[in-house]
């Protein structure tokens, strides 16, 4: 694997594994092996897989897909999608920073890597500049990925994003290694 296809610098651990969780570039090879990432039974209606994922990162250009899979070691164990820089006015996302995906696959979950996984989210979207929000969205019900958003710090926001609940993160209040 070429440097540049890990980032290094949002280098994360969780308290069960010894291997640190990475977000690496998808690429031809890995490709395959991201794409059967999948959630568990009843969580479907939540997130969207990956495949599904590149498809509409690949229609919306315009919304500045950024995405990356999910690795713990050599181990791939989810996909994350930001709109990355979003500009103003777009018909698609409508913030700057937008956390539209982020999956764990259902033989890793409740053990720290969607944590993990959004520290190393974190981290990237603090270097960017005059970044100071990340918002997300939630589709509510049972089942829903609301509270792990809120243990996290995610704010709701009383607003609607289509179907979804929008929820905010102030990245000032975040710690550099939450």
């Amino acid at each position: 694997m070429r440097d540049d296809e890990v980032m290094n610098s949002a280098d994360r651990r969780t308290p069960e594994a010894s291997e640190p969780v990475t977000l690496r570039v998808i690429t031809e090879s890995n490709r395959m092996s991201i794409e059967g990432l999948r959630v568990a039974a009843g969580q479907e209606a939540f997130v969207d897989g990956v495949g599904q994922s590149l498809v509409e990162a690949a229609a919306t250009p315009h919304a500045r897909p950024w995405y990356r899979a999910v690795y713990s070691g050599k181990a791939p164990v989810g996909f994350v999608m930001l709109g990355d820089d979003v500009p103003p006015g777009s018909p698609h996302i409508p913030w700057r920073f937008y956390l539209w995906r982020l999956l764990i696959d259902a033989r890793f979950q409740g053990r720290g890597y969607g944590r993990a996984a959004l520290d190393c989210v974190v981290t990237y979207v603090k270097t960017r500049p005059g970044a100071d929000v990340l918002m997300t969205s939630v589709v509510p019900g049972e089942g829903s990925p609301m509270g792990f958003y809120q243990r996290y710090g995610f704010q709701p926001t009383g607003q609607m994003f289509n179907h979804e609940q929008v929820l905010k993160l102030r990245l000032e209040e975040i710690p550099a290694a939450n």
